[in-house]
């Protein structure tokens, strides 16, 4: 992208893939550390020097735009007075100035900046097969093309993109960023070794048996279906092999028509299922292995429980938009116990191919990189191709069309969230990859989507009117926690995370001025507050604290910290920002 802020030739755009993929892990990872360290950005145009004296470097780094709300841009930096700073050095230098800084010893930064590196090695696998597709090629459906986008991922993750253990070929396969596909491995189970539940009612087991239409099953067994990736890595586990020599599990081996990987790489997808499917995958991406947990799917199925309650009915009367999509079964072999590594979560499909397809937030922000041969970039975000044909259809400014898509974005998102917390005390975790959108014929939102077992809250103040609706909903899952710390994880969420985090890809991507959407996104939240007292503590503290606690992907991962293990208190680092909407105002 080249904007008047900032002139000359976009590193993600370089002809070299190695090279545009390094340009963006080396600024994706300034990005989060200038973020998290509290360092000041100064304007476009101008050097950002950044001094690291643990390692005696100063690193000089151009700004190509400076966002108010953190989505800087930057250009590749140089060693002062020397040579130009590849992601190597970079990596090693501020990850060494983090740990040091964090009374820890050096070598402990070490698998931190081997992912770094690894994320930007698979980044330019992406780059290099997006830019060999024919112009105009899309996913299969709009869904996955959104969950296909993410070709430089998290903006706020200095790994994005990492992807242990698995090799070149298996990530060909089971990466949505090359349109990987692959069918499910499968395996038979005697009903006596399978363990789940379904809130719908009804045996599990029975939600699985069209997914496995054609695959020849021993009488008697029951289809569980696993990754690829982890039926290879399971048969290796104690457990599972005790179920085996029992003949309790038989692997069957792969069956079935292709399923798609979405944005998660573990959660697949067929245009034609019913269901989607949230498969646990051992491999370690990002920070963290993602074996699915059994206390996270029983979480699912008792928020599905819940919501069947009354508030799922509240929101499609109030809110009818807005939907949630549950994980609302699960299935594994093995004892009722620990995992096995068998465990799937069963999740809604709504999204079949049809007029109205959910776009994974994500995937419609996602800076897609042209096509390395000098020309302008083809590939523009999803974002901007909607806002495009908003400016058209509207006959206004892309300015006032980008007003408008954000202002509509709130309405059918960010109000029936707040409102759904303020009604029942249930809070999600709505990040831009757990939240989907749909765009009317105009480009603008019209309907959105919440999904992901993991991320439910119930305010502790809340508890006793929610067990009412649901006598026992707290019993044997973590889902109550202080309102203090539910505000909290709300506001970094849904208000740092989801809305400052769109107002800042709005301005990175040139498509409108942060300050104008900040005064959008205030006095929207302002008009809620007014009309929802109940909801007046969470929006004071978004709207009038000086600053928000913040998720700090950077420190995560230089502490080695896996987010899906241990209390939900400590899985992560956490700082305060600044509080961009304490100035917004009209």
């Amino acid at each position: 992208m080249t904007t008047p802020e900032s002139p000359g030739p976009d590193p993600l755009d370089h002809p070299d893939p190695l090279r545009a993929g390094q340009a963006a892990a080396t600024e994706t990872l300034l990005r989060a550390y200038v973020r998290e360290t509290g360092t000041p950005v100064p304007p476009a145009g101008q050097v950002l020097r950044l001094g690291l004296p643990a390692t005696g470097l100063t690193l000089t780094v151009p700004v190509r735009y400076r966002s108010r709300t953190g989505w800087h841009r930057f250009g590749e930096p140089d060693v002062a007075g020397g040579p130009p700073a590849d992601t190597a050095l970079v990596a090693a230098a501020v990850i060494r100035e983090s740990t040091l800084g964090r009374g820890a010893p050096p070598h402990l930064g070490g698998d931190a900046a081997a992912r770094v590196l690894g994320s930007a090695a698979r980044t330019a696998v992406h780059l290099a097969r997006r830019r060999a597709e024919p112009e105009g090629a899309a996913g299969p459906t709009p869904f996955l093309d959104a969950e296909q986008a993410l070709l430089l991922g998290h903006p706020f993750h200095p790994a994005p993109k990492s992807r242990e253990e698995a090799s070149g070929s298996e990530l060909d396969a089971y990466s949505p960023e090359v349109r990987g596909s692959f069918a499910l491995h499968w395996f038979a189970a005697h009903p006596d070794a399978v363990v789940g539940e379904n809130a719908d009612g009804g045996p599990v087991a029975e939600l699985l048996r069209p997914l496995a239409e054609g695959l020849s099953l021993p009488p008697g067994m029951l289809p569980v279906p696993a990754h690829p990736w982890q039926a290879r890595e399971v048969l290796g586990r104690p457990e599972v092999a005790a179920l085996v020599d029992a003949g309790l599990l038989r692997p069957l081996g792969p069956a079935g028509p292709a399923w798609y990987a979405t944005s998660s790489v573990r959660t697949v997808h067929r245009p034609d299922a019913a269901v989607m499917l949230k498969l646990s995958l051992g491999m370690r991406i990002t920070n963290s292995r993602r074996n699915n947990l059994r206390g996270e799917m029983r979480l699912g199925v008792r928020a599905a429980r819940l919501l069947a309650t009354g508030p799922a009915g509240w929101l499609r009367a109030e809110h009818p938009g807005f939907g949630i999509l549950r994980d609302f079964a699960w299935v594994s072999a093995g004892a009722d116990g620990p995992e096995t590594g068998l465990e799937t979560a069963i999740r809604d499909n709504p999204f079949r191919g049809g007029a109205r397809e959910g776009l994974c937030v994500a995937g419609l922000l996602a800076e897609r990189t042209g096509p390395g041969d000098g020309s302008p970039p083809r590939h523009r975000a999803l974002l901007s191709a909607a806002v495009a044909r908003a400016t058209r259809a509207l006959g206004v400014p892309a300015a006032e069309a980008a007003e408008r898509w954000f202002g509509r974005y709130l309405d059918v998102l960010a109000v029936p969230l707040i409102r759904l917390y303020a009604r029942y005390g249930i809070a999600l975790e709505p990040h831009h990859q757990n939240t989907l959108v749909a765009l009317d014929d105009q480009g603008l939102p019209c309907a959105g989507w919440y999904r992901d077992s993991q991320g439910y809250y119930l305010a502790a103040s809340r508890v006793p009117e929610l067990e009412r609706l649901l006598p026992g909903v707290t019993d044997g899952v973590e889902l109550v926690f202080d309102d203090a710390f539910v505000d909290e994880r709300v506001v970094y969420y849904l208000g740092v995370n989801n809305l400052l985090g769109l107002v800042g890809a709005f301005g990175a991507l040139g498509l409108a001025d942060e300050d104008a959407l900040l005064r959008v996104l205030r006095a929207a939240l302002e008009r809620l507050r007014a009309a929802e007292p109940a909801a007046k503590g969470l929006l004071d503290l978004l709207l009038d604290a000086p600053a928000l606690r913040c998720k700090a992907n950077y420190l995560t991962c230089v502490d080695g910290l896996d987010e899906l293990v241990g209390d939900v208190h400590s899985q992560s680092v956490y700082i305060d920002l600044p509080n961009p909407l304490t100035e917004a105002q009209r």
